[in-house]
């Protein structure tokens, strides 16, 4: 049974919000954990194929200029369908990146085995008394040493896989749980949070 101490944590930067829009990723950060331990790092930018906007540029450090010497997205793209290949993926907002993921990835006709857990949605029910359930607020919350520089795809990977190790830790020493499969994972974001309680007192 999958660990879900065992996953690729991605996170995507991009010209926008959809692909369906047209918008492009522009960045992939990625951090391969086995058994709690990270073993891997992936990043690069990728060259979307065209200029990306003034707010982009300030929202994530990249520009332009960094992004004429990048590789393609389909070179890029085609590198990470390796890395991640075989293994179930963690994201914070996962519905995001995984439109991402599968836009990109269908653009150069590959795919992945893996599923997808989302930390925010997990992060709700474990955390339910954080301020907010925005990474940067989260990893406040959980005491997570961070320097604060969000919005770059390989740190804010690095910060959700903290913070993901995080919760699997609190739901083991709270609930006396030495295992914890990804599919538990999976049951409990889709679990209501006045139930989380319960449904892990019967694990």
């Amino acid at each position: 049974m999958p660990k879900a101490d065992t996953v690729v944590v991605l996170d995507f930067e991009t010209t926008g919000l959809s692909p369906d829009m047209g918008d492009r990723a522009i960045e992939i950060g990625a951090v391969r954990i086995e058994n709690g331990k990270i073993k891997e790092r992936f990043q690069e930018l990728m060259n979307p194929g065209r200029r990306i906007s003034a707010f982009i540029e300030d929202y994530t450090g990249i520009t332009n200029d960094m992004l004429a010497d990048a590789s393609s997205c389909a070179e890029v793209m085609d590198r990470f369908a390796d890395f991640i290949d075989g293994h179930n993926l963690v994201a914070h907002n996962a519905s995001f990146d995984k439109r991402f993921l599968d836009a990109e990835l269908g653009n150069i006709s590959r795919t992945y085995s893996g599923q997808f857990a989302c930390s925010l949605l997990m992060a709700r029910r474990i955390y339910q008394d954080a301020p907010n359930h925005n990474l940067g607020t989260l990893v406040q919350y959980a005491n997570i040493p961070s320097d604060g520089t969000f919005h770059r795809a390989l740190y804010d990977s690095e910060m959700t896989t903290k913070l993901w190790l995080s919760m699997l830790d609190d739901i083991g020493e709270r609930y006396d749980i030495t295992a914890i499969p990804f599919a538990l994972i999976q049951k409990l974001v889709k679990t209501p949070k006045k139930s989380i309680h319960a449904f892990l007192e019967k694990c």
